[in-house]
């Protein structure tokens, strides 16, 4: 999974959208709802005292003490208990449980894919139409269509994350007379301009457990879509040209000038030959004592920073998204959860109905740390997270913004969360692109 995909339990703050983790489950929390709730704006969902809804996902830690956050007041005033379960191994255990017939009654899918197959397998229900009623209000067609499988909704979506983000330190940048760039060749400039002022351009992690080389597929899914543009994107990520197309040789060549380079990385940790056993939520902390400059990776990672970190454009910390090849391209890619039901009932319709809504989303994204692409949320909102959070919400709402879902997470789940990911270990351990990407073709079917 990646969106965030995957939730670093360090200790470091959590953020968003999307993620594995390295450790344990996270259960459920008692509710931190007092007498003085208001449970007005909760009697649409009806009352059910005593009954349990159970929750599976990927989120851990600190996100997963605020997602109880987030309902605590709807448990309190419908009598609904929901029963939260985080792991490191969900992507895995998900199908062991559903076979095995100890599915959860919900589960927050961060692949697409994923959803897609349990459906296939015929474990997966279709949405109620309470659910796709606030889908239709809230969210655009692209992001009901990745809850939508063979012309059928079943998942709505829950937080997002955009992906291509470079995170920087301001002070080094301005002590150092470097600019933002604004195209991705101003960002080879910047790179090489660094690297012969002495210091190390980028800090680069690809580990994460089970999951290692997911944040590599990160990069190559951004080239992608900056270099080729949607419709190469959207062709790559069906199979309608080869795995291994040039143009994707091409995009995967590009991502190697900057991070195979040992004159480039791997900034606090070592040469190229580290970064397999660097950990994605760890790579990026040498930015802040200016051992690298830059480190590529999503919005969540807001929430890995140490909790006094002010994240501002003259604060310790910051982020650029990785330009185009023109200035002021306006395509992101990223990702969020789809929640997903193994079960019914009306217990589990109003927890649906309510994950689904605006009021939801905008309690949530104001806990801190995640942003959201349902269009009835507030920006400021995310204050509390800093302006670039408020920004990313905007960007997601923007209708001028192009958006594509991270690639990987849309594949089959036997190359996006598979074969993929191993050819993104091969390759930064040293084998080269069209070789990599041929074996990820071959394993397409």
């Amino acid at each position: 999974m990646k969106n965030g995909k995957r939730r670093l339990a360090t200790t470091l703050s959590m953020a968003g959208v999307g993620a594995l983790a390295l450790t344990g489950c996270v259960g459920d929390m008692d509710p931190q709802a007092g007498e003085d709730v208001d449970c007005a704006a909760y009697e649409q969902y009806g009352t059910f005292e005593g009954e349990e809804v159970s929750i599976y996902a990927t989120i851990l830690d600190v996100e997963a003490d605020r997602l109880n956050e987030s309902w605590a007041d709807f448990e309190a005033c419908t009598g609904i208990d929901i029963a939260y379960e985080g792991s490191s191994e969900f992507e895995t255990q998900i199908n062991v449980r559903a076979q095995g017939g100890n599915a959860p009654d919900l589960a927050f899918f961060p692949q697409p894919g994923l959803l897609a197959s349990m459906v296939e397998q015929g474990h997966l229900l279709p949405a109620p139409e309470e659910v796709e009623a606030n889908v239709d209000e809230y969210w655009s067609e692209d992001w009901k269509g990745y809850g939508t499988v063979d012309g059928e909704f079943y998942a709505a979506p829950l937080m997002a994350n955009i992906k291509g983000y470079v995170w920087y330190q301001p002070s080094f940048f301005t002590d150092n007379g470097y600019e933002v760039p604004a195209t991705l060749d101003e960002m080879d400039d910047l790179t090489a301009q660094i690297a012969s002022d002495g210091f190390m351009p980028w800090c680069v992690g690809f580990g994460s457990g089970e999951a290692t080389g997911w944040p590599g597929t990160d990069w190559v899914e951004d080239y992608v879509l900056r270099l080729h543009g949607p419709e190469v994107y959207d062709q790559w990520i069906n199979h309608e040209i080869p795995f291994d197309d040039p143009q994707i040789v091409e995009a995967l060549g590009r991502v190697g000038d900057l991070i195979k380079n040992d004159e480039y990385v791997n900034g606090g940790w070592g040469d190229v030959s580290t970064i397999t056993g660097t950990d994605f939520g760890d790579a990026g902390m040498p930015v802040l004592d200016g051992e690298c400059a830059m480190h590529h990776q999503a919005s969540f990672y807001a929430g890995f920073w140490p909790e006094e970190t002010e994240i501002a454009e003259d604060g310790d910390v910051y982020a650029f998204i990785t330009p185009g090849v023109d200035e002021g391209a306006n395509a992101v890619t990223g990702g969020g959860e789809l929640v997903g039901a193994f079960n019914e009932s009306e217990a589990i319709t109003a927890v649906q109905t309510f994950l689904s809504s605006s009021e939801w989303a905008n309690l949530r994204v104001s806990l801190g740390g995640v942003i959201s692409a349902n269009n009835g949320v507030d920006p400021a909102n995310a204050e509390s997270s800093g302006q670039l959070l408020v920004d990313a919400i905007g960007t997601l709402q923007d209708p001028e913004t192009t958006f594509r879902f991270d690639g990987s997470d849309l594949m089959p789940g036997a190359v996006g969360a598979g074969t993929f990911w191993k050819a993104m270990v091969d390759w930064i351990s040293g084998e080269d692109s069209e070789k990599v990407l041929g074996e990820v073709e071959s394993s397409w079917n």
